[in-house]
């Protein structure tokens, strides 16, 4: 069985990570999408993360139509940083010896692999899919297998979907007053709401509100 993993904040989960996932999943045939939400992200621990239960809570009223999508909560319990490679290091314990795992990223994160905590052993557990991002080249697969060799056989590299859509994004038009309707499912719209979450209130005026919006 061939299963998909998209790991991330998401924060919040919003309509371009489902897009990926479903492009993903049809065109590998993949039989089902883990989502894992990370919990203490090594790469971001220099800005502040909404608490996990908002995050997960938003990807399950997000996926709770979508049956082939699950969510696994490991990277929320597991104590300290989260590591992608513990991750897949689990995740592999779980599955049977005849199940691949397809570890879904944009190409900007993996011009970054090379500084991933053990990133020989995270090529040995998954193929890698790489989808292209806003702004983002390309990767120079020379220089990664320099780095990191054996690299290139365990990367895929895909031209759709491209979704000029983010997080960040996402969270400075709340926090300005701006809809964000078309930008996330509207169970996570709602929940957005009702939890004030990312308003300039919440957000101790980290954006500020645009004047009339």
């Amino acid at each position: 069985m061939n299963i998909g993993v998209l790991g991330g904040t998401f924060d919040p989960v919003h309509n371009g990570h489902l897009v990926v996932a479903e492009v993903v999943k049809d065109k590998l045939s993949l039989a089902e999408v883990i989502f894992v939400p990370a919990g203490q992200p090594w790469l971001k621990a220099d800005r502040p993360i909404t608490p996990a239960e908002h995050r997960l809570q938003m990807l399950r009223l997000a996926l709770a139509d979508k049956p082939d999508f699950k969510i696994s909560t490991m990277e929320i319990e597991r104590p300290g940083p989260s590591y992608t490679v513990d991750t897949l290091t689990e995740l592999r314990r779980q599955l049977g010896d005849e199940d691949e795992l397809f570890f879904i990223l944009g190409r900007d994160n993996l011009a970054q692999l090379p500084q991933w905590h053990d990133a020989p052993r995270l090529i040995e557990l998954c193929y890698l899919v790489a989808v292209p991002r806003p702004s983002s080249k390309r990767p120079d697969m020379k220089a990664l297998e320099a780095a990191i060799p054996g690299v290139s056989q365990r990367v895929m590299l895909l031209d759709e979907p491209y979704i000029d859509v983010s997080a960040s994004d996402i969270r400075e038009r709340v926090a300005r007053g701006l809809s964000v309707r078309h930008l996330v499912p509207e169970p996570v719209n709602r929940y957005l709401k009702e939890h004030r979450l990312y308003f300039a209130e919440t957000t101790g005026g980290l954006y500020p509100r645009i004047k009339g919006a």
